[in-house]
């Protein structure tokens, strides 16, 4: 469970019924589940807001519409394994190949 065996925990509820006594051992068990009932309560809570924040907002490294052209250097390569050139031009007929 947290790293605690069976015959540890033991150890430990006796040691608090023997301070505490059976009258308030129930009710500070009571207290402590409510407790960690609206802790899991309030981590949902914050989860879920933080996943509709994500999705409403995306991160500011990622813009969510880029306007424009793509770039050349984004440009895949071509199946020749030549990057691809402009438009219209076949490999080895563009600037640079010394065909010109």
């Amino acid at each position: 469970m947290f790293g605690v065996s069976m015959p540890e925990l033991l150890v430990v509820l006796a040691i608090a019924l023997i301070l505490l006594g059976p009258k308030k051992l129930p009710d500070l068990a009571r207290s402590l589940g409510k407790g960690f009932a609206e802790f899991r309560r309030a981590t949902q809570e914050l989860r879920s807001s933080l996943d509709v924040e994500a999705v409403i907002r995306p991160s500011a490294g990622t813009p969510a519409f880029k306007a424009g052209p793509p770039d050349e250097a984004a440009a895949p390569p071509s199946p020749g394994g030549e990057p691809a050139g402009p438009a219209g031009s076949a490999p080895g007929q563009g600037e640079g190949t010394g065909n010109g």
